[in-house]
């Protein structure tokens, strides 16, 4: 059961992570490349019909945690509680500064709610892969100091830095090196992920700018996930042992690796939707690998005194956890049509999609 709700909670993630994390990159792509109103607009009508829906995902996903892994759900909740309410505030500005803008016909307006839809996108971005950068590294479970364990197993609290901002501290932070280079590398591959959304959705005159974009940042992000790779292992020992003892699992870093080498062929493809296809694989990929290689870890003790936090000492009762299923699947069911009955709907070019205007 626990390693069911392990690739279901994954599963959802990793959704969310593609369909959400387009948002994240169009914001992005609005803020720094859109400079005519007529490329803002069809821009946000690119995600107008889709990113309230895409949001859902990460609620779902909370729920799932919630009631398969409840131990991780209160520590992490408690643990990282600054850090949630901050993603909290962006994505209440990002939804307001799509909503907001077409209120009113004012340059001015216009300008405040751009800039808000724009930098939460961008901080988004960085504060999940943040969050991603925390998790892979690891926190102090039970605040040990001098190998005494303040307080129980599964408590942590971290500030947002430390004075020696090292991954390797014992007082550890949200923000270190370690963090910063997966913070990094999240927005680059969502920057990359958002343009390959508009150039799919959209006849925006920086489409042919953007493929320009996606080419060099994608070789910005090779040299990336190269660097952060090595640095991981430097981080934790062997994070990559599980594709050693089970190289199944070497299919999603293959999965990963062929998405990120087909968008060096982004000025070759000819069709518009090739781009974020390949994208997309290449998030699967990369977020399924780290899934792979923590398993069957899902917060890492960086202590010797408390364990780690798994799917096994972690999950609620496995009554409960069967009885769930069926719960899911009639939930995965109803969400699966109304994916399909949206994105049929709203197939195609989105630029007369009228959508912010009132």
């Amino acid at each position: 059961m626990e390693i069911f709700w392990y690739i279901v909670l994954m599963f959802m993630l990793g959704v969310y992570v593609i369909l959400d994390g387009y948002d994240f990159g169009v914001g992005i792509i609005h803020l720094f490349f859109a400079k005519k109103e007529e490329d803002k607009s069809s821009i946000t009508k690119s995600i107008g019909p889709f990113w309230d829906a895409n949001e859902v995902w990460l609620i779902a996903a909370g729920g799932v945690l919630f009631f398969a892994f409840p131990t991780l759900y209160a520590s992490s909740f408690s643990g990282f509680y600054l850090p949630l309410i901050m993603i909290l505030w962006l994505l209440i500005f990002r939804a307001i500064g799509l909503e907001l803008r077409g209120q009113v016909n004012n340059s001015m307006w216009h300008k405040i709610w751009d800039k808000a839809f724009g930098i939460s996108s961008l901080l988004l971005a960085l504060f999940f892969g943040l969050a991603l950068g925390n998790v892979v590294r690891g926190v102090n479970l039970g605040v040990v100091e001098n190998g005494i364990s303040k307080y129980e197993a599964i408590y942590f609290f971290v500030p947002l830095w430390n004075s020696e901002f090292s991954p390797f501290s014992e007082r550890l932070g949200i923000i270190d090196w370690f963090t910063i280079l997966v913070g990094i590398v999240a927005v680059v591959a969502l920057t990359i992920h958002g343009a390959n959304w508009v150039i799919f959705k959209t006849n925006s005159s920086i489409n042919n700018k953007l493929k320009d974009v996606v080419l060099k940042l994608t070789i910005v992000l090779c040299l990336l996930v190269v660097v952060s790779v090595v640095v991981w292992s430097s981080v934790n020992s062997n994070p990559l042992q599980n594709f050693i003892d089970y190289p199944l699992l070497l299919i999603f870093p293959t999965i990963g690796l062929f998405g990120l080498i087909n968008l060096l062929r982004i000025k070759k493809f000819k069709k518009d939707g090739l781009g974020f296809l390949n994208s997309s694989l290449f998030l699967f990929g990369a977020f399924a690998s780290t899934a792979s290689a923590l398993f069957p870890v899902l917060l890492p003790s960086t202590n010797s005194v408390n364990p780690s936090l798994t799917i096994y000492n972690a999950a609620a009762d496995s009554y409960g956890l069967s009885v769930g299923i069926w719960w899911w699947l009639i939930a995965i069911i109803l969400v699966g049509i109304y994916l399909i009955i949206q994105y049929r709907i709203f197939k195609g070019k989105m630029d007369h999609v009228p959508y912010g205007h009132h």
